[in-house]
């Protein structure tokens, strides 16, 4: 365990020291679901949105996890430069841990997430939003848990495929349904009857869900509990499956 953690601490300093010397990109990263909030969130302000919240306890926990979703689902962009330019290879030869390769990548992206949410967070704070600071942690918690996951799977593809042409077109296939059907800008129960059904079916919504009942102070309620157990299964799952992926190929 020393030795992993050891190793994931040097991985993580070697990512993070990167992405801190790309101010720009830390701030373009977050830039869509910016100008979400400021070019559409105050056509919200006076609407019911179907929620417990107003509308600015809808609208930023959705935005929140449209950060994750696209920052995360597209991180394995980062493994495919790295082996074109010859970086897995020589990782590879390390006696570095397999896993720490992993986790430590994991790190850096839950930190740069962390970044761009609190620049978020308080943007949404100066257009009017208003949410419990016990609220505000549990929704971080969840949406780190979904950013472990998506970008886990992300690495774990990347590592699969050998250029962007094979791994751009599945994540833009599977991203987009996604963000559509949870429900991210606007509640899924303001969606036709058949439509709502089929969200259901889609684990993010329930993530975004937990996270605006916890905007709005509903910590008691099961959306929560719900979203919180829908979270850590799918990091779980998803570290696992990365974990075994790292181990066989950087074998």
């Amino acid at each position: 365990m020393s030795h992993l953690l050891t190793d994931t601490g040097i991985i993580a300093g070697r990512y993070i020291r990167q992405t801190a010397s790309s101010k720009i990109g830390l701030l373009f990263g977050a830039l869509q679901p910016l100008l979400f909030l400021v070019l559409f969130g105050p056509l919200l302000e006076d609407l019911h949105l179907g929620g417990r919240g107003d509308s600015w306890q809808t609208l930023v926990p959705g935005l929140l996890v449209q950060l994750t979703l696209f920052s995360s689902a597209f991180a394995g962009f980062t493994i495919l430069m790295e082996k074109h330019n010859g970086v897995v290879e020589r990782m590879r030869v390390t006696p570095v841990s397999r896993l720490a390769l992993l986790l430590g990548r994991l790190l850096r992206d839950a930190l740069q997430l962390f970044a761009q949410s609190l620049l978020l967070m308080l943007v949404g704070v100066a257009m009017g939003l208003r949410a419990p600071v016990a609220g505000v942690l549990i929704g971080f918690v969840l949406v780190g848990l979904l950013a472990a996951s998506l970008a886990s799977l992300s690495y774990t593809l990347a590592m699969r495929v050998n250029s962007p042409q094979e791994f751009a077109p599945v994540i833009s296939s599977l991203n987009m349904p996604a963000v559509l059907l949870s429900g991210i800008l606007l509640p899924m129960s303001l969606a036709p009857g058949w439509l709502d059904a089929l969200s259901h079916f889609v684990p993010f919504r329930y993530v975004v869900d937990a996270v605006r009942d916890a905007f709005a102070g509903n910590y008691a309620d099961g959306s929560v509990l719900l979203g919180a157990a829908v979270a850590a299964a799918l990091a779980v799952a998803s570290l696992s499956l990365g974990a075994g992926v790292f181990r066989k190929v950087s074998a």
